[in-house]
């Protein structure tokens, strides 16, 4: 089965999956954040940038686009594909209230916006170079939606879909619904991936015994509290000085891309709030590093932090 690593804005950019790939190598993919698409089709310096294969050595990346234009997914995706991108993915899952508002991510699955849906699909997929692969939900607030998805799916050339079993409505709420996936499992012949709930490395071996031949999962969150679950499962140096080198390699990456100690804070405490849960009783520090406003107040906390055991451990 291969390891996808699903991409949340603001903390897995390019910076972040260089120096995860270097200490915890062995995921196969990485999964880059969408890319919001313009009418001009030109992408913001930030987003080019991230994407950029000299800023993505030895790593493969999935470049993503969220839109509901053809005609600027075209674009973008040509964009893309100069830049040497074989595959491009095409976020349909997103939840955030933004996103859905504009009819865009999981709001393009509306059933009102179910005929748009099609048409989009009908052009991007008659017209595009390259190859491309489908993010999605199962439907905007009913699972029974999935169905009728599926078959407007089936219609096309899918490199691969990727299947977040839950509807928009839920957002992260507790629960998926795996019946979906099953549904999804047992009818296309598209590669799927399944994404949703995979918050340890048990719940990735719950995955590949109900679904033997899948392809795929991508994990998100999880990989973000854990950065080394993928390389446990693998048999890799998962000690807690990696992770510490693994912290620090990070943390001196964004001291140089941030200007002031401010942005770096609010850099950190961002990703702290999905690490720290791996350290027993990490709850004090974490309150802690949250209410820090100097940075040698802050790498007190960290280094005090990083003397409790690891709940892997």
């Amino acid at each position: 089965m291969k390891y996808y690593f699903a991409p949340l804005e603001g903390i897995t950019g390019y910076l972040y999956r260089e120096i995860h790939h270097k200490h915890y190598p062995g995921l196969d993919r990485y999964y880059a954040p969408f890319v919001v698409t313009r009418d001009g089709g030109i992408m913001k310096k930030k987003e080019l940038r991230d994407i950029l294969p000299e800023n993505n050595p030895g790593i493969t990346l999935i470049p993503q686009i969220l839109t509901n234009d053809a005609d600027n997914f075209l674009r973008a995706s040509e964009s893309m594909y100069a830049l040497g991108y074989d595959q491009v993915n095409l976020n349909l899952g997103c939840p955030s209230g933004t996103v859905t508002g504009k009819g865009r991510g999981s709001g393009f699955l509306k059933w009102e916006n179910r005929h748009k849906l099609e048409t989009f699909l009908e052009k991007i997929f008659r017209e595009t170079e390259g190859k491309i692969s489908i993010k999605t939900r199962i439907g905007w607030d009913d699972p029974e939606e999935f169905t009728k998805i599926l078959e407007l799916y089936r219609q096309f050339p899918i490199c691969e879909l990727i299947i977040h079993p839950r509807t928009r409505t839920e957002m992260y709420q507790p629960g998926v619904h795996r019946e979906c996936f099953d549904e999804a499992y047992e009818q296309m012949d598209c590669p799927l991936c399944y994404n949703g709930d995979l918050a340890t490395s048990q719940d990735v071996a719950q995955i590949e015994e109900r679904y033997p031949d899948l392809p795929a999962v991508m994990i998100g969150r999880g990989l973000l509290s854990d950065p080394a679950m993928v390389a446990r499962m693998q048999g890799r140096d998962c000690s807690k000085d990696r992770l510490w080198d693994f912290y620090q390699d990070i943390f001196h990456a964004y001291r140089q891309e941030l200007s002031g100690d401010t942005h770096l804070l609010q850099k950190m405490k961002e990703l702290w709030i999905f690490m720290a849960p791996q350290f027993c009783e990490y709850e004090k520090y974490l309150k802690k590093i949250k209410k820090s406003h100097k940075l040698a107040e802050y790498e007190v906390v960290v280094a005090q932090l990083f003397e409790q055991p690891l709940i892997t451990e």
